[in-house]
This record gives C-alpha cells, sequence and structure tokens, in this order.
C-alpha cells in the first residue's frame, strides 16, 4: 500500500516537472528573443526631457518618447517610436526594472499614418519603492531579426524628489 502512493506521487511529480519543463521551452523566446542587432544604452539620455535617438552600428536611428513627461506609474502613457533608415514589421516596448523583476510587461506599438512612427498607450506597475530604475527596451522586428534599442528612466512617487545623478 505505501509502495503505491509512493509511485503515484512519483508520477505525480514527474508530470508537474514535464509540464513545467515544456512551459517554460514554450515561453523563453517570449521572454528572451534572440537579438540580431542592439544599440547601446545612452547615458545622456533624459526621456523627461523629450525623445531621445539612438543610432544602430547600420546607421539606422531609433528615437523614443513617453508622455507625460513625468513618466508616473500606474497611469496611462502614451509611447512614441519613430524609425529611421530601418523597415519594421512589429514594433514592441519591453519595460523591465534594473534591478528588481517587475514581470512580463510588454506594448506592442501601432504603426501611424507617418511612414516608420509607432505609437501606442502603455502603463507602468505600481512599484514598492520611493525610486525605480526602469529599461524601457525598443524591441523591432524586421526580415534581418530582432532589433534591441534600450532607453533607461527613473520613476519616483508623487511628491517624492527624483534622485540626484
Amino acid at each position: 500500500m505505501i509502495q503505491d502512493k509512493r509511485f503515484f506521487w512519483s508520477i505525480i511529480a514527474v508530470l508537474v516537472l514535464a509540464i513545467f519543463g515544456v512551459a517554460l521551452y514554450k515561453a523563453w523566446p517570449i521572454l528572451f528573443p534572440p537579438i540580431s542587432l542592439s544599440a547601446a544604452v545612452d547615458p545622456q539620455c533624459d526621456l523627461r526631457q523629450g525623445p531621445c535617438t539612438s543610432r544602430l552600428p547600420n546607421g539606422a536611428q531609433v528615437s523614443f518618447s513617453i508622455e507625460p513627461r513625468s513618466i508616473p506609474v500606474v497611469k496611462p502613457l502614451q509611447l512614441k517610436v519613430v524609425l529611421e533608415d530601418l523597415v519594421a514589421d512589429k514594433v514592441e516596448v519591453d519595460f523591465a526594472g534594473t534591478d528588481m523583476n517587475m514581470g512580463f510587461n510588454r506594448v506592442t506599438l501601432s504603426p501611424s499614418s507617418d511612414p516608420g512612427v509607432y505609437a501606442s498607450g502603455g502603463m507602468l506597475p505600481v512599484c514598492v519603492r520611493d525610486a525605480m530604475e526602469w529599461e524601457a527596451r525598443v524591441l523591432i522586428s524586421t526580415s534581418q531579426g530582432l532589433v534591441s534599442v534600450p532607453y533607461r528612466f527613473i520613476t519616483v512617487r508623487p511628491g517624492v524628489p527624483l534622485p540626484e545623478s
């Protein structure tokens, strides 16, 4: 009888591990897409001052902006990406905490009537910290592969001053 229970729970454990393994295998490319071209973080970029533009190694340019410029959390944001010398099949913005896992937070932008311009609404999740550093990775799907352009910014709770750089 005890032998049967151990065998039963062993089978259940193996099945649960197998299901978890398949789910991880299927989710891996979504959570960690393979990048074919990327830009470095521009330390001079300040999205609170306006759009930031990054130049890719192939000469193309990617501009990114967030409105309102105060970048509040848990409030509607307007995201805009402008591409120059780069043709996109799809444009997404992936928000991640630089030193805290904030979960999956990716927004797909829609093409506008202007060529190379993509926009959408988005929202940052609430954070328990007074100030949080984020990285917004603009992910651009092209015929040559995925292009990644990172932009960093800080959010603060209402009434909390921005940290000094």
